[in-house]
């Protein structure tokens, strides 16, 4: 079995129609045995199923796709689990335990003139590189040289207590977005907007300009009988579930019992301060 995923920068690239690379893992029994990266070689939906399909792959996990992608995938016969977000490796992972519920198609409108996707709150998984909301057409609240230009940085994560929770450096691999369009965190955007190409720069950033704060409306508490699957689902659990439009948002199983389940959609990062040391590797 063979599952190809929308990459980039060790993310689940979020806009199929503009997919640069795959990964793709060979899976037996279950279980991941090899993965590689592969250039998408070409462009439109009919062009990324036939790469895929000549791949050999069985299932594509995405963030957004539209109907004319689910349709060109079907006719290849590969199966798509759409509205994953975060890091691939552990979207394959989630979606081997049967985690990663898919929401079909989710595109209903456009970004960057191409196919976009439709965020469920709080997009990503953590770190730096998850989403500020920014769907669909996005003006900065900043200005800066870079904002609209694609920007590489390395950056090194931390709370107050000096503890990491996310490095570009550790991974080895600068992070590229484009500055300003809503890809990142509102004060990691804006400190990158003015800097200088070889700066390094510290910020300290307030919930405000990170990830938000906790929401105690974004806790609720569903019938089991309700909700198919999630008798089987731990507290602990991350899972994505699909709001009355369709779009596929991110949550963590709160609390259980017999008969309800509590999920908490609050990003893990709500309510932090955070610490960034940036460095701005290139601006293209």
């Amino acid at each position: 079995m063979k599952i190809a995923v929308t990459y980039e920068n060790g993310k689940v690239f979020q806009h199929f129609g503009k997919t640069e690379t795959f990964k793709v893992y060979e899976v037996e029994e279950g279980k991941v045995i090899s993965s590689e990266v592969i250039g998408s070689n070409g462009e439109g939906h009919g062009a990324l199923a036939g790469v895929l399909e000549g791949q050999g792959v069985d299932v594509l996990i995405c963030g957004g796709l539209g109907g004319g992608a689910q349709a060109a995938l079907a006719e290849a016969g590969i199966e798509v689990c759409s509205g994953a977000e975060g890091d691939a490796d552990q979207a394959v992972e989630a979606y081997l335990k049967g985690e990663l519920i898919s929401t079909g198609v989710n595109c209903d409108h456009h970004h960057e003139e191409e196919e976009g996707h439709s965020c469920g709150s709080n997009c990503g998984d953590g770190g730096c590189s998850g989403c500020g909301g920014g769907c669909g057409s996005h003006q900065p609240s900043f200005e800066g040289p870079n904002v609209g230009k694609i920007c590489r940085t390395h950056y090194r994560g931390t709370f107050n207590d000096g503890s990491q929770f996310d490095s570009s450096y550790d991974r080895g691999e600068p992070l590229e977005f484009t500055c300003g369009a809503g890809q990142m965190i509102l004060g990691f955007d804006k400190a990158v907007a003015t800097m200088k190409v070889g700066e390094k720069v510290t910020v300290h950033l307030m919930p405000e300009e990170a990830y938000g704060m906790s929401d105690p409306n974004a806790i609720f508490t569903v019938e089991i009988a309700q909700l198919p699957g999630s008798e089987d689902l731990t507290v602990g659990q991350q899972v994505y579930l699909s709001n009355q439009y369709g779009q596929p948002f991110p949550v963590k199983v709160n609390a259980k019992d017999e008969k309800t389940i509590t999920f908490d959609a609050n990003h893990e990062m709500a309510g932090k301060e955070l610490n960034f040391e940036i460095e701005l590797v290139e601006v293209k």
